[in-house]
């Protein structure tokens, strides 16, 4: 595989201060375009050590336009990203659309370095290689387009690099002992590499191998690489946007089509006495479980979502009444910010997962992709459909971080919900929270249900199972709540 890049490519230093010129042009004017058209791009600078990745980054960033480009140089995981799951460290800085984010050490640097270490088995590397697919499917399934180059060097080039390197003052921080330890591994490295490529170049996504021997060579052929690749990438985005859009078909709902909210009892309560006695059990029991979880450093992501006036934000409050202010966060999500809506629709919720030990709640959650943007027509129905896998993909690298995910669907009737509605209408504290657009909401009651119906069907699994509420009784709504939490805490500790 790596033939290719060891016939010793060479370009003269006059072709080469010909042909920069023409090329920084065509890049600075295809990265306008870009700044103006709805996908980023992401360029992987990959390698064996001394193949001239730092030579080559360097160089790009003085080709193109700084304020519509990034770059993140990544090395050992710090505390803070080692205490979450280990993409959030990428999903951060993933670039905004319209700019460009260079990436120094990706998400393939670990698996690659573990396995030539010894440190994972081959089953390892091939469940993260897994999972790094489904990464990059996902964000271009979102219109990403992402670059992969590999800079090559053969064994003895790479060892007569490091040398030069070594033996020149101004370079000689360059070469670490690591350089020199994976010098002696070069075979081992070659040969995990070479998996790598293979397994993860697709023609979505391919890897471009490029010799590193000259810097010269390997310069203008990443430029080119990029160069061309975003003009292919902008030619097909406008081809895209020139296609007629296809118009949203109502959809097909079956009065007797039996639904799982259909089977929840909503005559189920909880009277006053009742209510306050287990209200004070469960909030002390979990006030020493989320102590306990603290000191463990077990995370816990809660999920709060059901119909408008569910009784999502009493139950929220019921919880958080029992924790430590300082080791949880509450984020309401909304309608996303002018920021939010130039990132992938996760990128979001990746930003707010919380350090080891403490808890993340979100009041409406990513199952906004499949709800609201689903039956208001924010999303096109391939993007709510293939949203299943994704937010699958998402919540299993939580769980198998430890994190202790939990989900809850508060449900209520029609005529509960009016009931609310026009209470909330008559207290003055509480005014705010009713709109014309919670009514409007109301007239796709059926669209909703078959929406949440789908949701819990797709995307229920043994470790992110969702608790359907029966919120009728508020009383009763926040008992299950809280208990079902204490009962998913005490088994996760234990």
């Amino acid at each position: 595989m790596f033939e290719v890049a060891e016939l010793g490519h060479k370009v003269t230093k006059a072709d080469y201060n010909e042909k920069v010129p023409t090329l920084r042009t065509q890049l600075l004017t295809a990265q306008q375009q870009l700044s103006t058209l709805n996908f980023s791009v992401i360029i992987l600078i990959s390698g064996v050590d001394g193949g001239g990745k730092g030579e080559v980054i360097n160089l790009l960033n003085e080709w193109l336009d700084p304020r519509f480009m990034r770059t993140n140089a990544y090395d050992s995981s710090s505390d803070e990203e080692k205490e979450r799951p280990k993409f959030w460290r990428f999903w951060r800085t993933m670039p905004a659309k319209g700019t460009i984010g260079i990436y120094v050490g990706s998400w393939y640097s670990n698996p690659i370095a573990q396995r030539v270490h010894k440190d994972t088995k081959e089953a390892d590397l091939q469940l993260q290689l897994t999972q790094i697919k489904q990464l990059e499917q996902e964000l271009a399934d979102d219109g990403t387009l992402i670059i992969k180059c590999w800079l090559h060097l053969k064994k003895d080039p790479q060892k007569k690099r490091l040398k030069l390197l070594e033996n020149n003052p101004e370079t000689a921080w360059q070469v670490t002992n690591r350089d020199k330890k994976h010098l002696k591994m070069y075979d081992d490295f070659a040969r995990v590499a070479e998996t790598v490529l293979k397994e993860t170049s697709s023609t979505q996504n391919p890897w471009r191998i490029i010799d590193g021997s000259d810097i010269r060579y390997s310069s203008l052929t990443v430029g080119q690489r990029v160069l061309d690749k975003i003009k292919a990438h902008i030619a097909a985005h406008e081809l895209k946007q020139s296609m007629p859009v296809p118009t949203r078909s109502a959809p097909i709902i079956h009065g007797n089509q039996p639904k799982i909210l259909d089977s929840l009892d909503l005559s189920l309560e909880l009277d006053k006495k009742d209510y306050n006695e287990k209200l004070n059990f469960y909030q002390g029991k979990l006030n020493k479980l989320a102590r306990y979880a603290h000191q463990k450093k077990t995370s816990r992501v809660l999920v709060f979502e059901g119909w408008d006036a569910g009784g999502k934000g009493g139950a929220i409050r019921r919880l958080t009444r029992a924790l430590d202010s300082r080791n949880y966060q509450v984020i309401p999500i909304a309608a996303p910010t002018d920021e939010e809506q130039v990132q992938h629709y996760l990128w979001r919720f990746w930003r707010h997962m919380s350090r080891a030990g403490r808890i993340t709640i979100y009041d409406r959650s990513w199952y906004g992709r499949v709800l609201v943007e689903r039956v208001e027509g924010f999303a096109s129905e391939q993007e709510w459909t293939r949203a299943y896998s994704e937010i699958t993909n998402f919540e299993k690298s939580l769980t198998d971080h430890g994190i202790v995910l939990l989900k809850f669907w508060l449900h209520i009737d029609p005529d509960e919900q009016l009931r609310r509605f026009k209470g909330r209408e008559k207290i003055s504290y509480k005014q705010h929270k009713i709109t014309e657009e919670d009514y409007r909401n109301r007239d796709k009651w059926a669209e909703y249900s078959l929406a949440v119906n789908d949701m819990v069907a797709h995307t229920n699994s043994q470790k992110t199972s969702w608790t359907l509420v029966e919120a009728n009784n508020k009383r009763y709504a926040r008992i299950k709540v809280i208990k079902t939490y204490c009962e998913a805490l005490e088994k996760a500790l234990d």
